[in-house]
């Protein structure tokens, strides 16, 4: 192993068992029943081929989504009226929900696992650190680390996306926090901070499979990841506190994006933990993997 090169030291499974205002209440049948506040949706779920626990309850159902063969976006088939918006509470933030034609409705639950863990890490960093959120969708994670205490910039392609996050902003009452919404292809602004001389302390990352910036440049993850995280390990300042990546490409590994972390923070040390994001359900306690992540901090920095 060449010298310096991040340890490998565990890789775990992040599992949660969902909060008062979320829950995953059944899986099976390629399906997912989920409560996000008030609202329950039935959603597809490819992996869950095993049986539904409990078929009855997924009556209570407010709406299904019904995807087209082999793609991402369908339609939505209301069982008790349209929806609207809606809220729900997320570590006492308020966060405004909608049903999507790419069937989410602007939060990964999941990822709590990787908030909680960011909010105790800021804390306990005891400075003010810089935090840089690329592919930061309805910027749950990016009000999160200012709450704690972090100057954030917020990347996002989708303008609906970065004015969807304004709206977090406001009902949560973090409008004075110190936040940049940057409406940007993430691989150009990265590569435009890197002539800028700019850097930044903690770095999250949450490609897509495939996208479109701005300006319709195109995103493949498959092709574009490795180059795109050797910047951002450049862009990392002197005094970095972590590097968080997570991918919901399923043809991947865990050990994929572990590897190429590892690839590219050759030289700085530390540790990577890498794994798997998990929900466990409430009526047959399954648990279903919803994505991939490998995470970094320096040496001495602690997990």
């Amino acid at each position: 192993m060449p010298k310096d090169t991040p340890r490998a030291d565990r890789a775990e499974l992040l599992v949660t068992d969902g909060w008062e205002d979320y829950r995953l209440l059944d899986t099976g049948g390629g399906r997912k029943l989920e409560r996000f506040g008030r609202v329950v949706l039935d959603r597809p779920e490819p992996q869950a081929i095993w049986q539904k626990s409990d078929p009855g309850q997924w009556k209570q159902a407010d709406a299904a989504f019904e995807a087209k063969e082999d793609a991402e976006q369908g339609a939505w088939q209301y069982r008790k009226g349209r929806l609207g918006d809606w809220s729900m509470q997320v570590m006492d933030l308020d966060i405004r929900l909608r049903a999507t034609s790419f069937r989410h409705v602007g939060i990964f639950p999941e990822q709590i696992e990787h908030w909680r863990w960011m909010e105790a890490r800021i804390a306990a960093d005891q400075r003010p650190l810089s935090v840089l959120n690329l592919f930061g969708y309805t910027g749950v994670a990016s009000l999160i680390c200012a709450r704690a205490g972090a100057k954030v910039t917020h990347v996002d392609a989708s303008k609906k996306a970065i004015a969807w996050t304004r709206e977090n902003q406001a009902v949560s009452g973090l409008e004075d926090k110190p936040i940049r919404w940057i409406c940007d292809d993430a691989v150009k602004f990265v590569q435009r901070e890197l002539r800028r001389g700019n850097s930044y302390d903690a770095i999250l990352l949450d490609p897509p499979r495939y996208g479109r910036g701005p300006n319709n440049e195109v995103w493949h993850l498959f092709e574009m990841l490795p180059g795109l995280v050797s910047d951002c390990t450049k862009l990392l300042s002197n005094k970095p506190s972590f590097m968080i990546l997570t991918a919901y490409a399923v043809r991947l590994s865990f050990l994929t994006l572990h590897e190429v972390m590892r690839d590219h923070l050759a030289g700085r040390g530390g540790e990577i933990d890498s794994g798997e994001l998990v929900v466990r359900d409430q009526a047959g306690g399954r648990r279903m993997s919803t994505s991939l992540y490998a995470r970094w901090v320096p040496p001495g920095g602690g997990a």
